[in-house]
């Protein structure tokens, strides 16, 4: 077996520099592994978290880079078992899971059953189970060929945003009448829009905090109660607010947090999509409380525990389904293939010049 392919690579201290790099797979696999064709992937927000938070936080460790410096910028999306060397795992078999920009990637299954296989390769071990998990197309209840795009875009981001509503709605929104959400035009933000306006609680307001381009756009959605711009911030009257931050901006969160003083019972940082603004993140906040991560994958297995693997699914699985249904009908997915279209999308993302109301699906292939 001979395989070549591309891998796009990331400067770790300066995410605006990228390379393409050959890869090649040459000779017979070693035992127990299985090598993937990366056929489509999302490219969304939540990758340019990924590349922007702390290494203890691990992103970058999932796919290794031979050049020193540089990784790989995690995505979701689908691929297929070119060649195997498992005994459980057939070939042409389509999976959907964590993968790198790239055209192929080598995996070590392990726990596989008739639903996913896990990639056990040992330098991924250390992070989150959620990231190695494979899950088999062919019984995934949700999957469709035609619903690929739609499930890569919104799937991961979706789960966050699940488990965010879930987590407030536990709490009773921390006390809170406003609950407020940057980067409201970003999916993660939309998903939880989406749930808390579904079933919302009483007396709460939901406002989203965005740019002037994307304020039409996030307001006919019909997700928050209303709609303003960063700049409109102060205008927000003081009562009970509870603040998820997609966004990651030092300086809103220091306003934000100057505006609710006492006021602010919540402060929840969740995306860092204003990526050049992380910088002295905590400094200057005199009033409200301390931000805090909210790191999804600790507490969906807090969840799992309490309500068992199968309720879990069935709980994310009915409540996508239902903004699946909603977000086709002002989503519009753009598929583009090839290294020099992937690494484009790629800055534009980084510099936040992508349309909210377009999901970009990409392929590494040409």
């Amino acid at each position: 077996m001979s395989t070549t392919g591309f891998d796009l690579i990331v400067n770790r201290s300066d995410l605006t520099q990228t390379q393409v790099v050959e890869t090649a797979f040459s000779g017979t696999l070693a035992e127990g592994t299985c090598l993937l064709r990366i056929d489509r992937f999302a490219l969304t927000a939540n990758n340019i978290t990924y590349a922007v938070a702390p290494d203890a936080m691990g992103y970058w460790n999932f796919f290794l880079s031979e050049q020193d410096g540089f990784g790989r910028v995690p995505v979701w999306g689908y691929a297929e078992v070119i060649a195997s060397a498992h005994p459980q795992v057939i070939k042409g078999t389509r999976v959907y899971g964590y993968l790198p920009m790239s055209t192929h990637l080598l995996i070590q299954p392990g726990q596989v059953n008739a639903f996913s296989m896990m990639d056990v390769t040992p330098h991924r071990q250390e992070m989150s189970a959620i990231y190695n998990q494979y899950s088999f197309t062919s019984h995934d209840p949700a999957y469709a060929p035609d619903r690929e795009g739609l499930i890569s875009l919104f799937r991961p981001l979706f789960t966050t945003s699940f488990l965010l509503d879930d987590w407030h709605r536990r709490e009773n929104c921390f006390g809170a009448s406003t609950l407020a959400l940057s980067s409201a035009s970003s999916k993660t933000a939309l998903g939880m829009a989406f749930l808390m306006a579904r079933n919302k609680p009483e007396g709460l307001t939901i406002v989203g905090l965005t740019s002037p381009g994307n304020v039409s756009f996030t307001q006919n959605l019909g997700c928050y109660d209303s709609v303003l711009t960063y700049a409109d911030l102060e205008t927000l009257p003081q009562t009970k607010t509870a603040f998820v931050d997609m966004a990651g901006d030092a300086e809103l969160l220091r306003r934000l947090h100057a505006h609710f003083d006492d006021n602010l019972t919540s402060s929840c940082r969740v995306g860092l999509t204003h990526w050049q603004s992380t910088s002295n993140f905590v400094d200057g906040l005199k009033a409200g409380p301390k931000p805090a991560f909210f790191f999804a994958p600790t507490y969906a297995q807090e969840r799992i525990k309490d309500w068992g693997p199968q309720d879990f699914q069935k709980r994310v699985g009915e409540a996508s389904a239902a903004f699946y249904q909603d977000a086709a009908k002002w989503v519009q997915i753009s598929e583009t293939s090839g290294p020099d279209a992937v690494t484009a999308s790629y800055l534009e993302m980084l510099t936040g010049r992508i349309d909210p109301a377009k999901g970009h699906i990409l392929s590494m292939h040409t």
